[in-house]
């Protein structure tokens, strides 16, 4: 038997082709490193500035009532809810609105344009009156283009 130059046993029968399928293991590999590295720096690139808070044993903000929101207009006009107030008159309907309840939350929003010493004012008119939750409201920046 003589053997043809090129050639073993196998030589014509099957050429070695490359394998058509996609080996996914690796790109798992991969997005799961990302993944993780994605969970640990996201926490930290939300806050912008360090700051120590103080910790406190107050109780949580009652969430069961609708908040009283206070409206500051640019012109000074002053609104509970809906309707006109004046600042003098402002304690007493605030106390009427929630029922003498302190606690009450009451959200104070105010025109950009009004001078911070007037939503001061007011703000200290209200804790003066005995409430003891008040927050100032702002509006979120539109997000996305």
């Amino acid at each position: 038997m003589a053997m043809s130059g090129g050639g073993g046993r196998f030589s014509g029968r099957r050429r070695h082709r490359p394998a058509s399928e996609i080996n996914v293991t690796p790109l798992v590999d991969v997005m799961l490193v990302l993944l993780i590295i994605f969970m640990v720096t996201a926490p930290m690139m939300t806050s912008g500035v360090n700051v120590d808070l103080p910790k406190t044993s107050a109780s949580p903000v009652n969430t069961d009532s609708k908040p009283i929101t206070v409206s500051l207009r640019s012109d000074g006009n002053l609104f509970l809810g809906d309707e006109p107030v004046t600042a003098e008159e402002l304690v007493d309907r605030l106390k009427k609105a929630a029922n003498n309840d302190s606690t009450r939350r009451i959200f104070v929003r105010a025109d950009a344009k009004i001078d911070y010493g007037q939503v001061m004012r007011v703000m200290g008119q209200i804790t003066t009156g005995g409430f003891s939750h008040v927050a100032l409201l702002a509006q979120q920046p539109p997000s996305g283009p």
